[in-house]
């Protein structure tokens, strides 16, 4: 463990400017990195395997930090006073301690549904917030794997881990590279591709339900336009979720959590 004092120390680089959503999405995937934000999310990172490059934390906190990082002797602990930490970050670091961790390379979509029986796949969801709870509720409801599309946000940025609760290391998922192309590969494996939508000729949640489909596909849109006009073309079924008291839709992250439950 190292005492910094020094906000400028270049060992924090990893760091800087946590708050600054533009520079993190150019540098945190190509620098291979990742936040974890919490002990919490860091048990869950090792337990998957994922490696820290180094932990930043105030001096309250070192006991748990090494009793989390037994089995990691050779990882650098920075241990800085609040105030350098917030000034580093650019916000107050309350939850303890945050970890630099080495990014894992995706594996291809076959490998991540083989043998899955229920996929949720996020179509150019934008929102960090709402991918971290989309995920929570998908690890805490079953789901065998998530896929997100290309333009979709990234699961590993920092707001995404803390808001699942470090549930993104606990759901099989990976990026498809190509969509809606990628609708056909989930087909060929014999899935069922549902698109959740308010457009037209939509059968009811409960329907899809009582379909009994052996393998199903849940494709949920952006946030304020749904399914994109070509992945709705593709899909097997559109499925609603039926609504009352003049309420349209729902928040993309109550919505699958109603869809999984509806599922499961």
């Amino acid at each position: 463990m190292t005492r910094i004092d020094d906000p400028a120390d270049p060992r924090l680089s990893d760091y800087r400017d946590l708050t600054d959503v533009a520079l993190r999405r150019k540098l945190e995937p190509a620098g291979g990195l990742y936040m974890a934000e919490s002990a919490k999310v860091l048990v869950r990172a090792l337990a998957v395997g994922h490696l820290p490059r180094s932990v930043l934390l105030q001096e309250k906190w070192m006991p748990e930090a090494e009793q989390l990082l037994v089995s990691h002797p050779d990882v650098p602990v920075y241990v800085v006073p609040a105030e350098v930490a917030e000034q580093v970050t650019g916000y107050a670091v309350h939850r303890g301690l945050l970890a630099a961790m080495h990014r894992p390379q995706l594996p291809p979509v076959a490998d991540v549904v083989a043998g899955a029986r229920r996929v949720a796949v996020f179509e150019d969801v934008v929102d960090h917030t709402n991918v971290g709870a989309a995920f929570r509720s998908a690890a805490a409801l079953g789901v065998d794997a998530v896929l997100v599309t290309p333009r979709c946000a990234d699961p590993l940025y920092r707001r995404s881990v803390r808001v699942s609760m470090g549930t993104v290391f606990q759901v099989p998922w990976t990026r498809i590279q190509g969509w809606p192309e990628g609708i056909d590969e989930l087909q060929d494996a014999g899935f069922v591709v549902a698109g959740m939508t308010l457009g037209e000729g939509a059968i009811s949640l409960d329907e899809l339900v009582a379909q009994r489909h052996a393998k199903l596909a849940l494709v949920f849109g952006t946030e304020g336009h749904g399914l994109t006009a070509k992945a709705d073309r593709r899909v097997d079924r559109r499925v609603t979720i039926p609504m009352t008291g003049g309420v349209d839709s729902l928040n993309i992250a109550a919505a699958s959590a109603v869809a999984f439950y509806a599922t499961r």
